[in-house]
């Protein structure tokens, strides 16, 4: 008795970080229309079947009658690309007279699932979270329902870029502490704590006047926002970069063999010998 072989299962992998791609195995489908790619969006990121409305109430929630219609548009550009890639749209998209959904034996490889896993992995993770980050959720598409993942994943990328930052100003990577810090400060201006590690880093390799500027900075932002000094170990933070600095630069001096003047002047020790 020959055995059934079971069908090989498709793999819908999709870019939802930044602007949207999507590959059906290693085919990639084109979607024309912001309405094709906001459904293929929502599909994947809540793939079991849902009623028609529901869906449509989620992407156009401002309309009434013409969501219906907005829906089947959207729809039929989503299987018309899927079919111009040589892709069988029933073999992706479970359509019922009422549901829309994927199909439950398509398999999706999502980069939102695996920034979320990695981010909570650690500093090692985080680090690998932040490469897969390629943008906000969704770029480019309005849509209010994407709204709330949007920024719970904004959140974790920017939680992702003060682990790394911290993480890499620990091991000696100063340069790198300084990238992943002042990406987070790009992004939220707020996070104290990319300003601290900032200032820290200043303090190992800057000047007395970046560790000043870097706290200065700070201290306006905090104030014309909150209301509020830095924290006590952000002061802490900026007082030894202050000390780093001037015994980096007393070292410096001795190493040249300089020495004050009675005038508070720098002058070579071999001169006033």
């Amino acid at each position: 008795m020959t055995q059934a072989v079971a069908a090989p299962t498709t793999t819908i992998t999709v870019r939802l970080l930044g602007r949207l791609e999507l590959n059906v195995g290693a085919v990639p489908v084109r979607l024309a229309g912001r309405h094709a790619q906001a459904l293929a969006a929502l599909l994947a990121l809540r793939p079991r079947p849902r009623l028609r409305d529901a869906i449509a109430a989620d992407l156009w929630p401002d309309f009434e009658g013409p969501s219906a219609s907005s829906l089947r548009q959207a729809l039929w550009l989503l299987r018309t690309g899927l079919s111009a890639s040589g892709i069988e749209p029933d073999r992706i998209l479970d359509v019922g007279l009422e549901t829309l959904g994927i199909r439950a034996d398509v398999r999706l490889d999502l980069d939102t699932v695996a920034f979320e896993n990695l981010a909570a992995a650690g500093p090692q993770g985080a680090t690998a979270a932040i490469e897969i980050y390629r943008g906000d959720l969704a770029e480019g598409l309005g849509h209010e329902c994407f709204a709330a993942d949007r920024e719970r994943l904004s959140d974790r990328y920017e939680d992702a870029l003060a682990t790394v930052a911290e993480a890499r100003l620990a091991a000696g990577d100063v340069d790198g502490a300084v990238d992943a810090a002042t990406r987070l400060l790009l992004r939220d201006p707020l996070r104290e704590e990319a300003h601290a590690v900032l200032i820290a880093s200043y303090g190992l390799t800057g000047s007395r006047s970046q560790v000043v500027r870097q706290y200065r900075r700070l201290c306006e932002i905090l104030d014309g926002e909150l209301s509020v000094r830095p924290l006590p170990e952000t002061e802490a933070v900026y007082m030894l970069a202050i000390d780093r600095t001037v015994a980096r630069s007393a070292e410096r001096a001795a190493a040249l063999g300089l020495r004050r003047s009675p005038l508070g002047r720098p002058v070579l020790a071999r001169i006033m010998a």
